[in-house]
């Protein structure tokens, strides 16, 4: 009996992982699909984003690489990890600094837009 619950469990596991391997590669191919520069938005913008600290005025470089970004499309990648590492709100008032429409009652993961 106990071999039978031990295959079992692996068998559990087995599917977890795969299925974790096959949402991060459709996550990662939907980052590619809306374009997503993710390396010059983490480097560029990651000051203006993080949860620490006031809101900042974002620089140049950061709002060239944020003038590229398909919102809409980029706010169906947020996930709940993605929303514990940045501030949402910020996220808004960076894109919005930036010339970049986001529409209120967009909604970014559980975020939702507030009006501007």
């Amino acid at each position: 009996m106990e071999i039978s619950c031990l295959k079992i469990y692996c068998l559990v596991l087995a599917m977890l992982m795969f299925s974790e391997i096959m949402i991060s590669s459709s996550h990662q191919a939907m980052a590619q699909s809306c374009e997503v520069n993710v390396l010059g938005l983490v480097s560029q913008c990651e000051k203006n984003v993080r949860k620490s600290g006031p809101k900042s005025k974002p620089s140049w470089e950061c709002c060239a690489v944020v003038k590229t970004v398909d919102v809409p499309c980029v706010c169906k990648l947020v996930t709940k990890e993605i929303e514990d590492a940045i501030d949402m709100d910020k996220v808004v008032y960076v894109a919005r600094s930036c010339g970049k429409k986001v529409a209120p009652g967009t909604k970014c993961g559980s975020y939702t837009v507030p009006g501007a």
